[in-house]
């Protein structure tokens, strides 16, 4: 196939999948927002649909990694901790050094069943993304503006509302607060000089604050911190936009499971605990970048069928009557029904663009850069 035909069959993927996404998206929306009138009546019901709403939306996502683009995931962990995953609540430590972290983290959750109920610590801006940012409101996620004086009320009563959670669930914290950027890393560590903490060569201090207030609310509750480290192989810079294009990718997650009575209950020995968990993240950095593996069992957890099943289905239902509608527009020939048509496909093709470039690490949060300025001064 020539250069000509290769990048046009490539753009017509592109728009047929995001055209699924988008409308598949919209249309579990609204079926969320008639849920709402669940809750007062059962809340339960209502967070046990919501979370099958959401794997509808979240499961693509998790397929265009494990089915489009074929990336394997090699999890590098404790055999005995291994069959505990998935059928026990968790809080869950990820690093924030790649765009597709985040999508590493939710392939991590659907292996061991638990991406429908899976929940996050997210800015509040994220609340108000068409799709994604809907879908994660009526999975009760934890919105924070980042401004602990005005946050820290709000996220405890949130977290104490997943207390009775009917679902096992993981709850997905990247303690580092903003995505790593050696710019951000400059200034994080002067922030460890100032305050004497130990310097760190491939993370950025981790915000204690919030992950001990998530530690204090879950007790009793989540019974282990799942402590997640991820790598690509061969010095691979993974991108949304990549896997997207059907780019294979080769990660490796290590995981411990460490039980959360080991974890510290007061606030200052917990940070305390935190800071030294990120000293030896630094360290198994290190030695994967040594040595390119991990000191664990490597384990490949089985890719289960449900992603692509859910994704055939919304595309079996949304394609046909997309060609259809192509085909009574061009016998129709109407040049302004046809320019309309191609105006709708470019708006819909920037605004996927447009949440693509919200996970390019060229294009991130300014937070990291910001904050640690005021801590400076």
């Amino acid at each position: 196939m020539d250069i000509v035909g290769f990048l046009k069959s490539q753009f017509i993927c592109h728009l047929l999948i995001c055209y699924i996404f988008i409308v598949s998206g919209l249309i579990i929306n609204f079926i969320q927002l008639f849920t709402l009138i669940l809750w007062p009546i059962n809340k339960q019901l209502f967070r046990r649909i919501n979370c099958r709403l959401a794997y509808c939306i979240s499961s693509q996502m998790v397929m265009l990694l494990e089915w489009w683009s074929g990336t394997n995931c090699t999890l590098y962990t404790d055999p005995e901790s291994y069959h505990k995953y998935g059928k026990e609540n968790a809080i869950v430590i990820l690093n924030h050094n790649f765009e597709i972290d985040f999508l590493c983290g939710w392939n991590f959750c659907e292996r061991f069943g638990v991406l429908g109920s899976s929940k996050v610590l997210a800015k509040k801006e994220l609340s108000y993304m068409p799709i994604i940012g809907w879908m994660w409101y009526f999975l009760e996620i934890v919105f924070c503006k980042r401004k602990w004086e005005e946050d820290r009320k709000t996220v405890v009563q949130k977290l104490l509302n997943l207390r009775d959670y009917p679902e096992n669930f993981w709850f997905l914290i990247h303690c580092e607060g903003t995505r790593f950027t050696e710019q951000k890393h400059q200034i994080s560590m002067q922030v460890a000089k100032a305050k004497g903490l130990p310097k760190l060569k491939y993370h950025l201090l981790p915000r204690t604050k919030g992950f001990a207030v998530t530690v204090q609310c879950l007790r009793n509750v989540v019974s282990a911190v799942y402590d997640s480290t991820l790598n690509f192989r061969n010095n691979e810079n993974p991108t949304l936009l990549g896997v997207l294009n059907g780019k294979k990718y080769h990660a490796d997650l290590y995981v411990r499971r460490i039980p959360l009575e080991d974890v510290p209950e007061d606030e200052q020995e917990c940070s305390t605990w935190l800071h030294k968990l990120y000293q030896e993240k630094d360290a198994f950095q290190e030695e994967y970048y040594r040595t390119g593996t991990y000191p664990a069992v490597p384990i490949i957890p089985p890719r289960r069928p449900w992603t692509l099943l859910n994704w055939l289905f919304w595309a079996l239902l949304l394609l046909y009557p997309l060609f259809k509608l192509l085909i009574n527009m061009i016998n129709s020939g109407s040049s302004l029904t046809l320019a309309s048509f191609a105006f709708v496909i470019i708006i819909a093709s920037v605004g996927v663009r447009w949440m693509i470039g919200v996970t390019e690490i060229n294009k991130g949060s300014t937070y990291g850069n910001n904050d640690n300025k005021q801590k400076l001064k």
